[in-house]
């Protein structure tokens, strides 16, 4: 058993993601590209997953350039509904005190990262919004009028600056607001906090990534909501910090390094991290809508690891 599982806090999670586009007549579907399964690791594993699509579709997969998952479906049937479901079983870990794991010349802020943390980290160093960097310079300073002089420090005050500063709004249309929109609004999606944490840290010098999954929120099991983010796919951002690697932040839910944060895909930039992307062939008004449902549930597994709750039907 691996010092981990003794050491660390885990989590033995079922999620069930089920997609449904509505039309008005059967349309043919071009290719369509799915991220909706993790890839195994030491803070996460997989123990079961299934797929089930609607028309039939014919699946491959590979890898993307960040090292994702990546399902190609490709349909040959015409059908007035499209349904893209799939079960996950995982089991999540998590180490506790990401500032304990820091490098020393990390810990302090500033710092800077090595020549060759430099070179594989500069995609994910640079301001992807050119033209919003005075307005999230001007954020910065007025939260932060002194500046803290621990890493930890800065990052966790500009999550709480997030979270305790704007509204939190759930957006169904895809797209990300910029980070001055999101400013100037006062309010945001969980993707629309992440970004403008990314771009606020990589102002200051941290390489940061977009990160889309899902959130167990452990007061959904008795009816109850304290989480933000739940009943939908999630967003955050991670930061990667010498000794410690890429340490999540979850400013919606004000989130560092916890269990109930399950990744499926990290990225460069929000819109490369979309869960369903294709099209369809008829009319533009033949669309009617997309319906959307996701579950995270705790899971008991027996000593063989087959699960002992009730499977879930996909359809």
């Amino acid at each position: 058993m691996p010092a981990s599982e003794k050491t660390d806090s885990m989590a033995t999670l079922r999620i069930v993601h089920r997609t449904r586009y509505r039309y008005a007549a059967p349309v043919a579907f071009g290719p369509h590209r799915l991220l909706i399964r993790p890839r195994d690791a030491h803070d996460m594993r997989i123990l079961d997953s299934k797929i089930g699509i609607s028309p039939h579709a014919d699946v491959s997969w590979h890898f993307d350039t960040f090292g994702n998952s990546v399902a190609l479906l490709t349909f040959r049937d015409r059908a007035s509904e499209l349904f893209i479901g799939s079960e996950l079983v995982l089991r999540r870990y998590v180490f506790a005190e990401p500032e304990l794991q820091l490098d020393q010349q990390a810990a302090a802020y500033p710092f800077r990262y090595g020549p060759d943390e430099n070179i594989d980290l500069s995609p994910f160093l640079f301001v992807q919004v050119r033209q919003d960097r005075p307005a999230v310079e001007h954020w910065i300073q007025h939260i932060l009028p002194r500046m803290p002089d621990r890493s930890m420090q800065v990052l966790n005050a500009l999550s709480s600056a997030i979270h305790d500063g704007l509204d939190y709004i759930r957006r169904e249309e895809q797209g990300v607001q910029s980070p001055a929109e999101t400013l100037t609004n006062e309010s945001g999606t969980c993707r629309d906090y992440a970004f403008l944490f990314m771009e606020a840290v990589r102002t200051l010098g941290f390489a940061a990534r977009f990160v889309t999954g899902y959130l167990y929120d452990a007061s959904a099991d008795t009816g109850e909501s304290g989480l933000v983010g739940g009943g939908a796919t999630h967003a955050w951002a991670e930061v990667f910090l010498p000794g410690a690697g890429w340490v999540e932040f979850d400013p919606t839910n004000e989130i560092v390094a916890g269990r109930d944060l399950v990744r499926v895909a990290t990225t460069r930039t929000p819109e490369q991290a979309l869960p369903v992307r294709g099209s369809f062939i008829g009319s533009a008004d033949a669309y009617l809508g997309m319906d959307v449902e996701v579950e995270v549930r705790k899971v008991d597994f027996d000593r063989d690891g087959e699960r002992t709750a009730t499977q879930v039907d996909l359809g």
